[in-house]
């Protein structure tokens, strides 16, 4: 094991061998599919606490970022947790080397991808299978940090993609829009669905389809049309609606989200949010929820605003519910996260104000949430730079935010919560 990850504790070795009896336990998975609103598995309705954990096939690979000791050391301790449902990127878009975009990225070029990073997907989902585990697999993403929508964009139009910490988040967004219209860099883009969605696992020889490991497939990213615009949102719906027919297509049997924000991701227009989630094809209802990052929380007074901050999330959750209950939709809380105690990304640094958090949201499943995904799980990971740099280990935080800001490490007492959390949940 490479000296920036933590040594196995006693107490990790615990959780382990929770897992493995757990795992020696388990029967034959099968898929999740909605009922009257409901998330049902094996006939019972089913509800989850889970987490993303977006560079898992990276380290499942054999190449480049790869460390298949880590993963299943991770794997077992997630499982050990009950964090069985893990939001997961299937892989970045264009080359390496690009300022705050995680590597090795998988499509190198349109159509080319890095084959050893395919395997590591196949391998990825052989691992969750043996431990019944599931993962909601996004395809695309608005933002920069895996290429998507500007890196399709650039593929396309010969346009250099804009990096928001390089070149402001204003231009950035302004040149995203033009995904929605762009026909070209869209069809880029259902190739890559196709390759993924209808791909075979070279390892199981099982079509990706009839896997079981799979939750759903996901559309993208906190997809956005970046507009108010009519013309951008309605072009905006129209590639929601084919990339959700492309998917069901090629797949059947899984569910199909779309990755969006809610609200905070429809321009703060819930006309355009009910469309979102009307789109045929889509299980179930995505929101995200970002205290610190929208302006409920400030940096200097986090306990402090931690009260409003709880108070803004019940109304956003609540509003979400009652548009999900009308449109006979489960709710999924899929990516929210808190910063550490002093705004300080040191893994030393307490998390007071994220646990008290936690805990409430995590009080939300079973009621108007049917499930959440914490963002994100660091586990074993000790970070080398606040800023990720090449060859540093893989954290929950990506490469273009500060490394272990919003991260959960195995040290954190945040996971003496989320066990907590799991535990009432399922009693």
């Amino acid at each position: 094991m490479s000296a920036n990850i933590m040594k196995i504790t006693p107490k990790l070795a615990g959780w382990v061998c929770t897992a493995l009896i757990a795992l020696s336990c388990s029967q034959t998975p099968s898929f999740v599919t909605v009922q009257d609103g409901q998330f049902v598995r094996d006939g019972r309705p089913y509800t989850f606490i889970g987490t993303n954990f977006w560079y898992g096939p990276i380290l499942a690979s054999d190449g480049e970022g790869g460390d298949f000791e880590r993963l299943t050391q991770e794997l077992d301790t997630l499982k050990a947790l009950g964090l069985t449902n893990l939001r997961v990127l299937v892989g970045a878009q264009g080359a390496n080397g690009v300022f705050s975009r995680v590597e090795p990225t998988l499509e190198v070029e349109p159509g080319v991808y890095n084959e050893t990073l395919l395997v590591g997907l196949d391998r990825f989902l052989v691992e969750l299978g043996k431990r019944d585990m599931q993962a909601v697999l996004y395809l695309n993403n608005s933002w920069e940090w895996s290429g998507g929508y500007g890196q399709y964009l650039e593929w396309a139009t010969g346009e250099k993609a804009l990096i928001p910490l390089v070149d402001g988040y204003w231009p950035f967004m302004q040149q995203m829009r033009k995904f929605q219209t762009c026909k070209e860099a869209q069809e880029l883009f259902y190739n890559h669905v196709r390759a993924i969605v209808g791909r075979t696992n070279s390892i199981t020889g099982k079509p990706y389809k009839e896997d079981p490991a799979i939750f759903s497939w996901q559309i993208g990213n906190e997809p956005r049309c970046f507009s108010s615009e009519k013309e951008i949102q309605d072009a905006f719906i129209g590639w929601l609606t084919e990339s959700a027919r492309l998917i069901r297509e090629l797949d059947p049997n899984h569910m199909i989200s779309t990755g969006n924000e809610g609200l905070m991701g429809c321009e703060n227009s819930w006309e355009l949010t009910e469309r979102v989630n009307s789109i045929p094809g889509v299980d179930y209802m995505t929101i995200h929820i970002w205290p610190y990052n929208w302006s409920w929380a400030k940096a200097a007074s986090l306990e402090e605003d931690l009260p409003a901050a709880m108070e803004k999330t019940a109304d956003y959750i609540g509003r979400h519910h009652d548009l999900a209950r009308r449109l006979g939709l489960p709710v999924v809380l899929e990516e929210f996260g808190f910063p550490r105690d002093g705004f300080s990304p040191s893994m030393d640094a307490t998390t007071r104000a994220r646990d008290t958090y936690y805990a409430y949201v995590f009080s939300q499943v079973g009621g108007m949430l049917q499930g959440v995904n914490f963002w994100g799980w660091s586990g074993l990971a000790r970070p080398l730079h606040e800023q990720w740099e090449h060859g540093d280990p893989y954290a929950g935080d990506p490469a273009q935010e500060a490394q272990g800001l919003n991260g959960v490490y195995v040290t954190d007492y945040t996971v003496d919560v989320i066990k907590e959390a799991i535990s009432n949940l399922n009693q």
